[in-house]
């Protein structure tokens, strides 16, 4: 085997190794890959069952029952627009209540209701993630002053959307 040849063989080699790890590298982002939408969104693209799927939102007044004792959560987000149901199975944030801003992230069920393994609550007056900032603007539920309507109740004010990280 020639100079060249042995050459052009590590080349290729590496050039191989590079592609495999860059793929890899690819896959691993995918799968912890996670997207943001709104229920109306939802609604809209049907994402399918098989990914997670972070939904975001303002707790319905009037649609949280617990049940086993305080661990198990039923409710309802909604973006002012559509509501979709949620299931929640564990110890709910400290300030997790009704008219409040909530993330759930978690899978789509076959049935359209919205199994989360995680929800994130709102933790101060001020902060809003963009993509809830977002929802609530497209949906015209978002106010200038930076506090988000409770569904309902435009003519009281409600406290903002804000995520615990």
């Amino acid at each position: 085997m020639t100079r060249k040849r042995r050459r052009l063989i590590f080349v290729l080699a590496g050039m191989g190794c590079l592609g495999i790890a860059t793929a890899l590298v690819l896959n691993a982002f995918d799968d912890n890959l996670v997207f943001f939408y709104s229920p109306t969104d939802i609604a809209q693209k049907h994402p399918g069952t098989a990914k997670r799927l972070r939904i975001g939102g303002l707790v319905e007044t009037g649609s949280l029952t617990t049940s086993d004792g305080g661990k198990r959560f039923n409710f309802k987000v909604t973006d002012g627009k559509t509501d979709m149901a949620v299931s929640y199975v564990g110890v709910a944030p400290a300030l997790f209540r009704e008219g409040q801003g909530v993330v759930a992230e978690g899978k789509l069920g076959a049935d359209g209701s919205f199994a989360a393994a995680t929800l994130l609550a709102k933790h101060d007056e001020k902060y809003m993630p963009p993509e809830v900032a977002a929802a609530l603007k497209k949906s015209g539920e978002w106010r200038p002053d930076g506090q988000a309507a409770a569904p309902g109740a435009a003519d009281k004010p409600a406290e903002s959307a804000s995520i615990k990280p």
